[in-house]
């Protein structure tokens, strides 16, 4: 794992190391058996161990590390009815951001979701943390634009809890493309003003996406 040392700007030390941590995990530089030690990591990043262990002890309250056996920090891995609960959440979530979006039925929001989704998902990558990335930005941004603050921070909880359990690294078993769906489909749903049509399609969304996780947990 490769950290890069910080240089605190108006950021507090303990966001900064919050955020790379976090960072390194969605991307797969943390190992499943790595232990995430304080000193260790304060001694990479050139820093005190104060806002080191802060930042660790967020990410356990937070659910995407546990306490080691062995000492420090790991990643805390769920199970498969765990992996279910977080995509009910998830489907809770968005489902009430698209119904708001459903019933404001904006054009120029619209517009502006499509403009995202083609942006995103006109991708070449071969990397899963690209794919990641590219169906977080596009799901975030439904509920970013739906306005509601409160379900946009569940969401990025529900989403950071999934990058800590690498659950979108196992889509690499299959098709990647398989993993951003059809989003255009959501925004065809919203565009029907109707917030139970948009609200069924966001969790036949999300349940394709459960169903896909499931699959290649499997293989």
């Amino acid at each position: 794992m490769a950290l890069k040392t910080i240089k605190l700007e108006r950021k507090r030390l303990a966001d900064a190391v919050y955020d790379q941590l976090l960072e390194a995990i969605r991307d797969g530089e943390i190992a499943d058996d790595e232990r995430l030690v304080q000193e260790k990591l304060a001694e990479q990043l050139q820093i005190s161990r104060t806002p080191v262990r802060e930042a660790l002890l967020r990410l356990e309250q937070d659910g995407i590390l546990v306490s080691s056996p062995r000492g420090g920090f790991a990643l805390y891995r769920m199970n498969q009815d765990e992996v279910r609960e977080l995509y009910q959440a998830r489907a809770a979530i968005e489902g009430q951001a698209v119904r708001i979006l459903a019933s404001r039925n904006d054009k120029a929001i619209n517009a502006r979701l499509r403009e995202i989704i083609r942006r995103e998902e006109n991708i070449s990558s071969s990397k899963v943390s690209d794919y990641f990335n590219a169906n977080r930005t596009i799901h975030r941004s439904m509920v970013e634009l739906s306005g509601n603050r409160y379900l946009l921070e569940m969401f990025d909880n529900i989403w950071n809890r999934a990058t800590s359990y690498n659950l979108f690294a196992t889509i690499e078993k299959l098709d990647l493309a398989k993993s951003l769906g059809d989003h255009l489909r959501l925004v065809e749903a919203i565009e029907s003003g109707s917030p139970t049509v948009a609200m069924e399609a966001i969790v036949d969304h999300i349940q394709h996406g459960f169903d896909l996780q499931i699959e290649a947990l499997e293989k």
